[in-house]
């Protein structure tokens, strides 16, 4: 991995342009029925911004303190793609004129989805628990590696979870487009993540 693509306030910088150039290309085409403040889409735009900002953290962490250099690649692509989706998020809350920030997680999923939060300590579905976190950062090379493919897979799990709830109940073209594109995206990580995680274990086995 070249030195440029391993400085943390580069990153930083990629991220936040890829936030702001997300949000400028979604405003436009917002809907002419902007959903209100107790929306389904609302509240799933603010629970996917909080939930990618674990997954940004994580891979983040995982890219400048992990070992294997195919993990930190799919890091990198996680810290990125993440970072770009929670500027188009709250641009969409921005336009809509709602507040940005959540109240109860995964209530805009409806009741037969409150279990995806009370069987994870209150936390929406796949998220890290505090004490997960903690432990994950305490960790470097190949232990890392391994810890940040166990979470984030659980973590993609648990936005893909989301993704299809959020199919079940709007039908607003932003939010549909976005839900089937990350259920398309994470599929795909989850395998990848789950291939490199293996060939790690194996190596470490031989």
């Amino acid at each position: 991995m070249s030195r440029l693509w391993r400085r943390p306030a580069l990153l930083i910088a990629i991220s936040s342009v890829l936030m702001l150039v997300a949000g400028i290309a979604v405003g436009w085409v917002a809907g002419t029925s902007a959903p209100g403040n107790d929306s389904v889409e609302a509240g799933f735009a603010r629970d996917m911004q909080t939930h990618h900002q674990q997954a940004v953290d994580m891979a983040m962490y995982e890219w400048q303190n992990g070992s294997d250099t195919a993990m930190q690649a799919v890091a990198y692509d996680i810290a990125t793609s993440q970072s770009a989706e929670m500027g188009m998020y709250r641009s969409w809350l921005r336009d809509w004129d709602v507040d940005l920030s959540s109240g109860e997680p995964m209530a805009w999923a409806g009741d037969e989805h409150a279990h995806d939060s009370e069987s994870n300590g209150g936390l929406m579905p796949g998220m890290a628990t505090d004490e997960q976190m903690a432990e994950f950062k305490t960790l470097t090379g190949t232990d890392a590696d391994v810890m940040f493919a166990d979470l984030m897979i659980d973590h993609h799990i648990g936005g893909v979870d989301m993704a299809k709830a959020v199919l079940e109940v709007s039908d607003n073209d932003l939010v549909v487009d976005a839900a089937r594109r990350t259920i398309s995206v994470q599929q795909a990580e989850i395998e990848n993540l789950e291939g490199h995680r293996d060939n790690i274990l194996s190596a470490i086995e031989e």
